[in-house]
């Protein structure tokens, strides 16, 4: 996957493992059952309201908390696309680059792009359109060993393809 495109998502400040994947939910790795209690604290409607291909967007420290690999499996596994974020929690960064999430950071994007605007990223250069606003965005592109890894759905899976 070299871009993703999607209906743009919006949080905060300081989104946290414990709000993607409540920890009474962590007695599973069925990821749709993780996929579908994904940030069901925040925003009760998460799983209803998202389609496939959508994409998050959030400010600062997204995903901080513990280092719990549930998040950014639930994430994925719901369908979003990619996470564009001001900054990311490094724990979170590594976990979501280890099972093949896409993650941008864009301090710029993530101030500016609204919830419920079509947003579309290209993960070789960092290029994040609004296609709502018709305004970019330059995020930070994947070096390309990265890109190998996020094309491989993983860490395990680049692994496994050497």
């Amino acid at each position: 996957m070299k871009e993703a495109k999607g209906t743009v998502i919006k949080y905060g400040d300081n989104v946290d493992t414990d709000v993607i994947i409540p920890a009474r939910y962590l007695n599973t790795t069925d990821h749709a059952e993780l996929a579908s209690h994904c940030m069901e604290d925040i925003d009760p409607d998460f799983s209803k309201k998202m389609k496939p291909g959508d994409i998050m967007v959030a400010n600062k420290n997204f995903g901080c908390g513990s280092s719990r690999e549930h998040a950014p499996i639930a994430i994925k596994a719901s369908g979003i696309s990619c996470v564009i974020a001001e900054t990311f929690a490094r724990i979170f960064y590594r976990n979501a680059i280890n099972i093949g999430l896409p993650i941008i950071e864009c301090p710029e994007a993530a101030k500016e792009i609204a919830n419920g605007d079509e947003v579309e990223v290209n993960f070789d250069t960092g290029l994040i359109s609004d296609l709502t606003t018709g305004k970019t965005y330059q995020g930070e592109a994947f070096p390309p060993f990265m890109q190998k890894i996020i094309d491989a759905e993983g860490l395990i899976n680049y692994i496994n393809q050497k």
